[in-house]
């Protein structure tokens, strides 16, 4: 299971200001939208993640000249459909299913079977919901019975535009269309459920054809293929979902104010923070300005004596599905009983989240009642542990890893939590952030 976070300490305060890593979601899609763009491509402040190189080597292997030098990431793009590689090449996508099923959409044209495989946590994950539409374009596929990786794709010369209906509320899914829809001819339509919308923003200030409307519960998305672009620039903000755990974190500590610079507040990002404004948070979104497309700001945070209950609305489910587990830890320090519904895409992510966010609450002492896409939490606020708690992530879920952190940092007891490794795939300054705030913890084998 590798190295171990060793956690037996709990009171800290703090009033800090830090930065936090590049924007993951973006990072992954301003790099393939640069391998596609004619010309040097430049990136600033791009996520150097796990997932990120992964991304990065993948796009080498299809011929993409890209250098980096720390954070800056430059990108020699040759336009559409500018790949260049030899026969029988694998793909591998590591843990990050954004970059693995967008990345398909991108190969619609290609013109050799291209095999692409993943981790063990990734290898798991559901990957009918693009191949279906992508089939429809013209691409053909090879894939086991479970429609998981590996799998192999290999494009057409002749792509269709479609009408594509995406109903989960699932960027990946309706991002891997658009991408595909770069490389066909005349407009495909996409009426998608509510979700992210990093995609339409970054074509949009790339100057790609598209027109949205957004409507209460879908947009629809037209986009004109077959129409070049050129490089660009870019500077990406800081991840919203990364600064959750020092959010919480702060409002369940005592004494602490933080201040995290140059956060991507997206509206479909900053979910949680509704949530948890609604719970009786002090967060407050400050200076708020639009650049390369998308709203930045800077947040401010202070602890929080009480919290109060929350009856979660579903239709914000979508904005906040990579917070749920740092949401229920907060829950769990609040006054009441909490209630979450419709949360079966929870279950398809990296882990089955749902059901292991429920059985770290239980070993912290919380009940909960649980059913396949609910989950009840009874806060309890005046809980604090006296005992010895082991975590063991067998699904190396960098957000289970993450999230146990901060619930031994604000809940106490001693702690040995698995494979320490696992937040390197998205958020790898995590553990430096947490020393600087004055915490400590040991490894330990």
């Amino acid at each position: 299971m590798g190295k171990k976070l060793f956690i037996n300490n709990k009171d800290n305060s703090f009033k800090k200001t830090i930065s936090i890593d590049g924007d993951k979601s973006i990072s992954i899609r301003t790099l393939l939208l640069g391998s596609q763009a004619f010309g040097k491509t430049s990136i600033e402040n791009i996520l150097l993640s796990e997932d990120i190189i992964n991304s990065i080597n993948c796009l080498r292997k299809l011929g993409i000249n890209i250098t980096l030098n720390k954070k800056k990431c430059s990108i020699y793009g040759k336009g559409l459909n500018g790949f260049n590689y030899k026969k029988n090449i694998v793909l591998n996508a590591g843990n990050s299913g954004t970059f693995a099923r967008l990345i398909l959409g991108l190969l619609i044209k290609s013109p050799y079977y291209i095999k692409l495989i993943g981790d063990k946590s990734l290898s798991k994950r559901d990957f009918e919901r693009v191949i279906l539409p992508l089939q429809k374009i013209g691409a053909n596929f090879k894939v086991n019975d479970k429609k998981t990786l590996p799998l192999q794709i290999i494009g057409s010369t002749f792509t269709n535009p479609i009408n594509y209906f995406e109903n989960k509320g699932s960027a990946q899914c309706k991002s891997t269309v658009m991408l595909a829809a770069l490389n066909s001819p005349g407009q495909t339509i996409i009426k998608a459920k509510k979700s992210r919308d990093h995609t339409e923003n970054i074509f949009k200030y790339l100057g790609i054809p598209i027109v949205v409307k957004k409507n209460k519960y879908n947009d629809e998305i037209k986009v004109k293929g077959q129409k070049l672009f050129k490089s660009f620039k870019y500077k990406v903000p800081s991840d919203p979902s990364s600064c959750a755990f020092f959010i919480v974190l702060t409002l369940l500590s005592k004494n602490c104010e933080l201040k995290i610079k140059n956060v991507n507040v997206n509206q479909s990002r900053i979910g949680y923070i509704k949530v948890l404004n609604k719970m009786g948070a002090k967060i407050r979104i400050k200076k708020i300005r639009t650049k390369y497309g998308e709203k930045q700001a800077d947040i401010y945070v202070k602890s929080q004596s009480t919290l109060k209950k929350i009856n979660c609305p579903s239709s914000l489910n979508s904005n906040l599905i990579d917070e749920f587990l740092i949401i229920f830890l907060a829950a769990a320090k609040a006054n009441g009983v909490s209630r979450f519904s419709d949360l079966g895409e929870l279950n398809k992510k990296e882990s089955p989240r749902l059901k292991l966010g429920s059985q770290i609450l239980n070993q912290l002492g919380i009940k909960t009642k649980l059913t396949k896409d609910s989950i009840k939490i009874f806060g309890n606020p005046k809980i604090d542990l006296n005992k010895t708690i082991s975590i063991k992530n067998y699904y190396k879920d960098h957000r289970i890893f993450m999230t146990c952190v901060i619930a031994a940092f604000t809940f106490g007891g001693k702690w040995k939590i698995d494979d320490m490794d696992s937040y390197k795939s998205s958020f790898p300054s995590f553990l430096d952030i947490i020393k600087g705030l004055g915490y400590k913890f040991k490894h330990v084998r």
